[in-house]
């Protein structure tokens, strides 16, 4: 994967993927903390299994493709086509649960691009995807597709990872051998998505959308309880 990008727009891409950014990422597994809590991951080859399998068969589908349609979208300031754009993110997401991680995630990177004097084409009562407000900043900063893609995708990968870590658990060891041993599939995740066109995005991931759908059953049981 060729990447090009200026020193100012790699610090930008470094500021947005960080995880100190206040967006809450760290605090949603996205299916991960139900399926160790059941079983259904034990150990680093099953915490392998799991996020290579996200990354090609969801990120690479669905989070990629519209990244780099709503950074080309951004770039031309098309609000109209932002909202299609936006309104497809939110419609993939497979559960309830899903889709409130999406748009609260969104929701504080919003509160953050406007603190930035970043504009976007969303009111502040609109519910918006992480990945929309993600390629406006990138579109901005003026960050390749290739390279603000890694970004967000790493962002993830390493939140996913942490998660794994404190709840299989995983040595930092183990951890560090995860990295190394998905980095190619983020860049094979990255490379099919730019062959994908709108009319091709769309995931499905079974054992995700189970685990998201029991993991908030059980905690609405224990808030009613």
């Amino acid at each position: 994967m060729d990447i090009n990008t200026t020193d100012r727009a790699l610090l930008r891409l470094l500021q947005l993927s960080s995880v100190s950014l206040p967006v809450g990422g760290y605090a949603f597994s996205q299916g991960l903390e139900y399926a160790i809590d059941q079983g259904w991951i034990k150990n680093q080859a099953q915490v392998e299994d799991w996020t290579s399998l996200q990354l090609m068969q969801s990120f690479a589908r669905v989070d990629l493709p519209i990244l780099r349609l709503a950074m080309a979208a951004w770039a031309t300031r098309d609000h109209a086509r932002m909202v299609e754009l936006n309104d497809l993110a939110l419609a993939c997401r497979e559960t309830k649960e899903l889709r409130l991680n999406d748009s609260a995630m969104g929701e504080a990177l919003a509160r953050l691009l406007r603190s930035l004097e970043i504009d976007t084409p969303f009111s502040k009562a609109e519910e918006v995807s992480f990945t929309i407000l993600f390629a406006i900043a990138a579109s901005d900063w003026n960050i390749e597709f290739d390279t603000a893609a890694l970004g967000f995708t790493w962002s993830w990968l390493e939140n996913q990872i942490a998660a794994a870590t404190k709840l299989v658990p995983l040595g930092q060891t183990q951890a560090q051998v995860l990295f190394g041993t998905l980095q190619p599939v983020l860049t094979e995740a990255i490379q099919l998505s730019k062959t994908l066109d709108e009319d091709d995005v769309g995931a499905g991931l079974p054992a995700v959308a189970i685990a998201s759908c029991l993991h908030e059953t059980q905690y609405s049981r224990l808030f009613r309880s």
